[in-house]
């Protein structure tokens, strides 16, 4: 990892270093190593936009990076740079509980007024559900492995996941999963479609597993039981769902 950050940063320098000067050239990106520079420099200054610090200055950046590899003395003493780099993780900090305290108060509202709708039952736990399609067949254990569809969303409908987009169903255990879904598959059956609305506490909580997640999302997921490893009920749900679909 630090060299991948040293050779980002000279990328990043590379593309700079100009702006330092009276003369500004734009950089090269003809051969493959000035092109790999380029890249390198995009995904470093992609992974500062995602921690919020899209004000660094490139050129100071570049400047800093020019005066250690020629080993030349650092223009601010070390205190100066500690105080700097406190600031910017107290910042950053401050902006990401911010974000999160927002998202946690849009998610119980959304809660909130999701719980007055028709057909939608809370459980003790919180989670919320609707019955899309009743099914007949056998309710998994926690110790089981089933075979579900599914589409994951946020409350706004954009989709982060999805095993109906892949066009293939997974198996999965149901104790290893999240904790709305480990409540939800074992109060479904065999072939119920399920809408589920789990709050964030039962989901991924104040971590984000992915960009597409917010931290303290609440998700909702369409949610439909297959059918349960092992068991023949199971397998035959699973066998006509998949020739319907």
């Amino acid at each position: 990892m630090k060299r991948f950050a040293l050779a980002a940063a000279v990328a990043v320098a590379t593309l700079t270093l100009a702006g330092c000067g009276e003369q500004e050239t734009a950089a090269e990106l003809k051969t493959p190593a000035q092109k790999a520079s380029y890249g390198l420099g995009l995904n470093m200054g992609r992974s500062l936009a995602e921690d919020g610090l899209e004000d660094l200055d490139p050129q100071a950046v570049a400047l800093g990076i020019s005066d250690a590899l020629a080993k030349t003395e650092q223009r601010l003493k070390d205190d100066e740079l500690m105080a700097a780099f406190e600031f910017l993780q107290k910042r950053s900090e401050d902006r990401m509980k911010a974000l999160n305290d927002e998202a946690s108060k849009k998610g119980k509202e959304f809660l909130s007024e999701n719980a007055k709708r028709d057909g939608i039952v809370t459980t003790e736990s919180g989670l919320q559900y609707e019955v899309l399609k009743k099914g007949e067949g056998a309710q998994p254990k926690a110790s089981d492995v089933v075979t579900v569809h599914y589409e994951g969303t946020l409350v706004d409908g954009s989709v982060f996941d999805s095993s109906r987009e892949r066009g293939s169903p997974i198996e999965l255990p149901v104790g290893g999963v999240i904790p709305g879904w480990v409540e939800a598959l074992q109060l479904m059956k065999v072939g119920d479609q399920w809408k589920l609305y789990i709050p964030s506490e039962l989901a991924y909580g104040a971590q984000s597993p992915s960009p597409k997640i917010p931290a303290n999302s609440v998700l909702v997921f369409e949610l439909e039981l297959l059918g349960i490893q092992g068991q023949e009920g199971g397998e035959k749900a699973a066998a006509e769902s998949n020739e319907a679909g």
